[in-house]
């Protein structure tokens, strides 16, 4: 084995690294897919599952008497809770099983109540993946 192989499968492994880091970074996005401005948050590019909302509300709306008691949250966390930043920490409740297993299921991911809005969140990572505002007015 040449004295250079060892460099060379470093500086490859390097490269292969750096590459992936790359794609891996949030992208910088003025406007999500459901065209509202951002004010230059920094956002992480989500490729995921086709949300079916309207099936969500559906089932939210015919299961009220499992939902726990909902209330305004206060103005800090409501801005921060946003599609491609991590769940703030402690503010989130997870549904009654029944609930759960009527609500549609996408592997990976976990739905939640945070007081008035439901958000669907990447189980391993934390980051909210979907955001649905008021939807437990």
């Amino acid at each position: 084995m040449p004295r250079s192989f060892p460099l060379l499968l470093c500086g490859a492994l390097s490269l292969a690294l750096s590459a992936q880091l790359a794609v891996a970074a949030p992208k910088h996005d003025k406007a999500d897919k459901h065209g509202g401005g951002h004010d230059g948050d920094i956002r992480a590019q989500l490729d995921g599952p086709t949300i079916d909302i309207g099936r969500v509300r559906i089932i939210l709306g015919d299961n009220r008497h499992l939902l726990a008691p909902a209330g305004a949250l206060p103005p800090g966390i409501a801005k921060n809770l946003a599609r491609g930043k991590p769940l703030p920490p402690g503010i989130a409740k997870r549904f009654d099983p029944h609930l759960s297993r009527q609500l549609p299921h996408y592997e990976g991911y976990e739905w939640q109540q945070i007081g008035r809005d439901v958000v669907l969140v990447a189980i391993a990572t934390g980051i909210v993946y979907e955001v649905l505002r008021n939807v437990l007015d």
